[in-house]
This record gives C-alpha cells, structure tokens and sequence, in this order.
C-alpha cells in the first residue's frame, strides 16, 4: 500500500511539472504574439495607365484597428476602427479601385504637397524673383497644382517593432515641377501604434529655396455610414482665431476672433448647428472651408482639435505641430462620386481636419512663412487618435 502511494504522489509531482512547462510555453506563446500585435502587409492595387504598378499596405493592431494606404498619392484608403460596442467599421471616404481615384477625386485620404492649400492666382516671388504656379482652382493655385503629390507614385518601405507598424513613403519632386523651384526630396511617414493612433511625419529638403506645406486630405465621417451627412457629428478646435477669405477662399490678411460667430469651435459644438448662419463667410465657403490659427503654436505638438459621433461612440483627436488647421466640411460633395458602401457621397458627408501652415502664405508677410531654404530640414507631424465614449 505504502509503495502504491508513492508511486502516485511521483504521478502527481511528475503531472505538476508538466502543467508548469505547459504554462510557461503558453506564456512565452503570449508574450510572442504580444510582441507581434502590430503588423503590415503588402498587396497589389493595380496599375496606372503609364504602366506604375500601385501598392496597398495593410497596418494592423490588436484593439482593431486597420488602416489601409496605397503608393499612389500616399493615399489613406480606409480606417477600420471600433464603435462603444466593439465594431470596427470605415471611417473615412474613398474609393475601391485605382481608376476612381484618377478619374476624379477631390483628395481623399491623400498626401497634399508642395503647397495645402490656395496660392492666390498661383504667383509668389523669392529673393525678388516671380514664380508662375498652376492654376487649378479658378483664379488661384490649389493643392499643389495639376499633378501635385496626390497624383504620383511614392517608393514605399517598411518597419515594424514592439507595438508600431510604419509604412514609410520617399517622392523627389524635380526643380519646377508644377512650377516649383528647387529639387525637394519630401518623405512621409505613416506609423500605426497600438493605442489606435496614427502618426503622420512629414521631412522635406530642398537644393533650391522654394517654400513647402505638407498636409494629409482625409474626409472623416465617424459613423461608420457615409450615407449620413456628419452635420450631427460634435467638433472642438483648440482656435481662439480663424481667417476670413475673400470670394476666392484666399485669405483677406486679418486674422479674426472667433467670439460671436458661427466660428467658434472652442466648446463642442454640432457641425451643423450653424452651418447655415446668415454669415457671409459662411457663404462664401458654401459651409466651413476656413483655416483656424491654433493656439499654442509655440507648444509643438498638442491638441489641435477634437471631433466625436454621438451615435456610434467614436472619437477622433488631432494633434499636430503646425500652426494651423483647414476644417472642411464637405460642402463641393454633390452626390456625383461613387461611394465605397453603394450608392454616391453627398453634400456634407464628410469632413476634413488638414493640419498645415496658412493658405497664401508665400503672398501674406504677417504669416508664419513657408520658405525652406538648401541645409534646412522640413519636419512636421500630426497625429490622428481614436477612442470611443
């Protein structure tokens, strides 16, 4: 009997150490896949008519987030993020093939350069020299021209480490490239990290001075259902000041407090509470198409703006480097474009929170200036972060 109950209590320390080693593989298992919970991933999306092979890059974490983005124009294709119940839904617009995208798009998700935004009647001088940009938006220069940075073909590489994924994108635009003085090598870099932020971080230099204001053209709709207008949807700017335009959108040179008028962003207020004020910068912009001076600017990187989705839950923070920020709320959307959910992206569906240095910089002196000189370097980052309420 005696021996009988040695031999199990041996069964039971022999059991012991097996469940203990079962444990500790489990356990590095873990710490292995812990390790990995952020991922990238490269596939095909198709070719442009010269023949540029176009890729999508996957980035992928653990609380389910995915962000999707193509070489051409360093395009956001998709943000997949959670709503309060745990249902990762698109949150911003685009489209579900290469074609559409060059057939006509009104910048979604894409890399913005050299210059976001307007450059009244497409003219600026350096050291009294005059240069002639593209004009592309009436009278004026917008968005880097004809074929600005969201119509080419980036070099793209990748990392990853701990708990980021980084998809790295390299463009030489050459000396008088829309116009353009100066060789500038621009580098973007998106960084996707775990806490369900994504880094933008813009570098840029240049062999010849020439001025630089790189932005990203994400229209966001925090629903997740891009058949609603996000005049619902809640918006915060961390702007005590804005600047008005002319009937061109190009601003007047004041810069305006944002007291006592439809403007005033600085608590959270709907989009569409005032939209339709008898304003007439209201009118002018069809809606808000206006640059905030965020407050701040000598801070560096801080809390630019914050926008949130009663319905769904979701919120977005924006926090950025730059002095300013282009808030858009979709007013030249008119049902024409299709829509990647079916059916076409109407008026007001969207809206865009461009971080970047003032429109008409180069033709306005009392502006933050957007020259970059050979030696220098551009840097510039803006972080989108989503959570939910």
């Amino acid at each position: 009997m005696k021996f009988i109950n040695q031999v199990f209590y041996g069964l039971s320390l022999l059991g012991i150490v097996i469940f203990s080693v079962m444990c500790k593989d489990e356990h590095k298992k873990g710490l292995t896949q812990k390790i990995e919970k952020v991922s990238i991933e490269k596939s095909e999306f198709g070719t442009t008519p010269d023949g540029g092979k176009v890729d999508r890059y996957t980035l992928k974490n653990s609380t389910g987030m995915t962000v999707d983005i193509i070489t051409y124009g360093g395009i956001i294709l998709s943000i997949k993020v959670p709503n309060k119940e745990g249902i990762s839904e698109d949150v911003v617009l685009g489209y579900n093939n290469l074609d559409q995208y060059m057939e006509s798009s009104p910048y979604f998700g894409a890399i913005i350069g050299r210059y976001g935004n307007r450059i009244a009647k497409g003219k600026f001088s350096l050291d009294g020299m005059e240069y002639s940009l593209d004009v592309n938006n009436g009278e004026n220069h917008l968005h880097g021209g004809i074929k600005g940075f969201d119509k080419v073909i980036w070099k793209a590489s990748e990392e990853t480490g701990e708990n980021y994924a980084a998809l790295k994108l390299v463009y030489l635009s050459k000396d008088m490239e829309e116009g353009y003085p100066g060789n500038l090598n621009t580098t973007v870099t998106y960084t996707l990290k775990d806490d369900n932020s994504l880094d933008m971080y813009y570098e840029a230099a240049t062999d010849k001075k020439t001025i630089v204001n790189l932005t990203n053209h994400s229209y966001f709709n925090l629903s997740g259902d891009f058949s609603k207008t996000v005049l619902d949807q809640v918006l915060s700017l961390n702007a005590d000041k804005y600047l008005p335009v002319d009937n061109t959108l190009i601003p007047t040179g004041e810069i305006a407090d944002v007291e006592n008028t439809p403007f005033n962003f600085r608590e959270p207020t709907p989009i569409g509470s005032r939209i339709e004020a008898d304003d007439d910068q209201l009118k002018k912009g069809g809606g808000y198409d206006h640059c905030w001076v965020l407050n701040g600017r000598d801070k560096g990187h801080r809390l630019a703006g914050t926008a949130y989705d009663p319905e769904s839950g979701r919120v977005l923070e924006v926090f950025t480097t730059e002095p300013g920020v282009q808030f858009y709320s979709g007013n030249f959307l008119d049902g024409t474009l299709p829509a990647k959910q079916g059916g076409t992206y109407k008026k007001r569906s969207g809206f865009c929170l461009e971080t970047q240095h003032y429109p008409d910089s180069p033709n306005q002196l009392d502006f933050p200036s957007v020259v970059l000189n050979p030696g220098e370097k551009y840097s510039s980052k803006t972080t989108f972060k989503f959570t939910t309420k």
